[in-house]
């Protein structure tokens, strides 16, 4: 199996959150950046800021932390993500280079 990421990225106001799973997630938070999916949720709210993540060995793991998160109250949510993020500030840079072998 592959190692899975659970992942929770905003807009520029911090309005709205988006919760997300994902085998490469430097590629998958390029995909929201970029609007690859020009219909979907996160592009029709601009959610692209990368707040919070998780590694997990296996994407099973990652799946079902994320089950469990989306689970969660908007306070919930943010309280995860002030937990390792305070300002919230991107921390896409952090991870560009995960990938990467």
């Amino acid at each position: 199996m592959k190692p899975g990421f659970v992942y929770i990225i905003t807009n520029k106001y911090q309005t709205v959150v988006y919760v997300g799973v994902t085998s490469n997630l430097p590629q998958r938070i390029l995909e929201h950046k970029n609007k690859k999916y020009p219909t979907s949720f996160s592009a029709r709210y601009d959610i692209s800021t990368l707040v919070y993540y998780e590694q997990f060995q296996w994407i099973g793991d990652a799946i079902a932390r994320e089950k469990q998160i989306k689970a969660g109250s908007r306070a919930s949510k943010n309280k995860l993500i002030q937990s390792i993020n305070p300002t919230c500030k991107d921390l896409f840079e952090e991870i560009r280079d995960l990938m990467t072998e």
